[in-house]
């Protein structure tokens, strides 16, 4: 396995979501429906992704992530009907209390993502030391 790869590639996700959010702060509503629309097109292949692994996977650790995966994407979607639902309201005390959960739902989609970086990282370790392991267990039958 290529971690350093998978890493990378994480990272530029990573710098692309900062970008993205750095931008959005200075973009029109309808750029912001873009934005979103966009994004959630790519929630949406990361789901299909996600399924597409849990059914080769078996039982495995993979289809447990698969499936953490799938579940996480489906907060997005409960995230892009909040979005449809807010832009049909009028009231301006409802759209406050709408920003406010808006916000703790953003903050607790960034803590999630650490804490599955840290998971990643601690899973990454693992697979590292358990082919050594294999590796080290194989020499001393050959040997």
């Amino acid at each position: 396995m290529n971690y350093s790869a998978q890493l990378d590639a994480l990272q530029r996700s990573v710098a692309e979501a900062k970008a993205a959010v750095d931008t959005a702060g200075t973009e029109s509503r309808d750029q912001l429906r873009q934005r979103i629309d966009q994004a959630q097109a790519q929630v949406d292949l990361g789901v299909q992704d996600a399924e597409q692994h849990a059914g080769t996977a078996g039982t495995g650790a993979s289809s447990k992530w698969a499936q953490m995966k799938a579940d996480a994407a489906a907060k997005m979607d409960d995230i892009k009907a909040k979005i449809d639902e807010r832009n049909a309201q009028l009231d301006a005390d409802i759209a406050a209390d709408d920003a406010a959960w808006a916000d703790e739902a953003a903050s607790a989609a960034i803590d999630y993502a650490g804490w599955a970086v840290d998971n990643a990282r601690l899973a990454v370790l693992d697979a590292i030391d358990a082919r050594a392991c294999a590796d080290e267990r194989a020499k001393a039958t050959s040997g």
